[in-house]
């Protein structure tokens, strides 16, 4: 994590602090989690943000018609990339573990915060955790008086306000093939909102020629064959724009596009493809330079 506050500098242990309660209670590691908990004995009550988060991943999970899946942590633990023993699994182990992916067979009572899932399935909040994290960083620091601020937490850019002299925070977009840091797809610059991107790049391993990477589509338990190879989303909403920085992704650029333009409302993107090409949504076209070739998105009706 990297935090820029301006203000009482204590508040930053405040900031950290929030985060890492939430991490206590939905990490899949550890065993003193509510999550592990109900993971191990197949049900239990989340309490407090833990519960909130549960709510908003399986919100997530139906607006996205089950692209994102939070019962995807097996796949995922198959491939190694929850233990950096990375291999390809066999096609009977994957079609095995298929069997347990289905977030529509998690019993969630909103109510009680109770959680009940089938036999052999693991729950795993990780596609949605570190945006709603920056959010309740945020709320925090706000609530403290904070009025400028940058958290990064990993590539999860969250601010508030803006920079103390007025301007604009310029988040960098990293380019996913770039053999160096400092060749971004461009700069955006934005106030008061989560800008938060995915793609095949962060995490991935080569066995006999092949490149396979840490973003799995729950319809086959393979790394997804996406045309994208990062998906940024810019939302006020922290955990919207962390779930759908990986859905998109998953979906690729069509469904990517029609799903934007059937919530633009919510949420801005920038979308690159395999030949370097950026769609950007027109809700940011004049806050975005880009440093490669851009075609603007526009909204469904908009003339072009």
């Amino acid at each position: 994590m990297d935090f820029r506050i301006y203000g009482d500098k204590s508040l930053l242990q405040d900031a950290q602090n929030v985060i890492t309660d939430l991490e206590k209670k939905v990490s899949v590691t550890d065993s003193d989690s509510e999550i592990y908990k109900i993971n191990e004995n197949g049900s239990g009550i989340l309490s407090g943000e833990a519960d909130t988060l549960m709510k908003n991943a399986l919100e997530m999970c139906r607006r996205t018609n089950g692209v994102l899946d939070i019962s995807i942590y097996p796949i995922v633990k198959a491939w190694g990339f929850t233990t950096g023993s990375y291999q390809v699994p066999d096609e009977e182990t994957i079609q095995t573990l298929l069997t347990k992916v289905d977030y529509t067979q998690i019993q969630y009572d909103e109510t009680s915060g109770n959680v009940t899932i089938p036999e052999g399935m693991t729950i795993d909040l990780g596609s949605i955790a570190k945006g709603y994290a920056g959010e309740l960083a945020a709320r925090a620091l706000h609530d403290k008086g904070v009025t400028s601020a940058l958290l990064n937490l990993g590539g999860n850019v969250q601010t508030i306000g803006t920079k103390p002299d007025g301007s604009l925070w310029k988040v960098a977009i990293q380019n996913p093939t770039a053999e160096e840091d400092a060749d971004f797809l461009g700069i955006l610059e934005t106030n008061d909102c989560a800008v938060i991107t995915s793609g095949g790049y962060e995490r991935y391993f080569e066995e006999n020629g092949v490149r396979y990477h840490h973003i799995m589509d729950p319809a086959t338990g393979k790394p997804a064959k996406s045309d994208l190879t990062s998906v940024t989303i810019i939302s006020e909403n922290g955990t919207l724009a962390d779930g759908l920085s990986t859905a998109l992704f998953v979906m690729g650029l069509d469904k990517a596009i029609a799903y934007w333009q059937a919530h633009a409302s919510e949420f801005d993107a920038v979308l690159c493809t395999e030949d370097e090409t950026l769609y950007v949504t027109d809700g940011i076209q004049d806050a975005f330079s880009a440093n490669y070739p851009c075609e603007i998105i526009q909204q469904k009706g908009a003339e072009s």
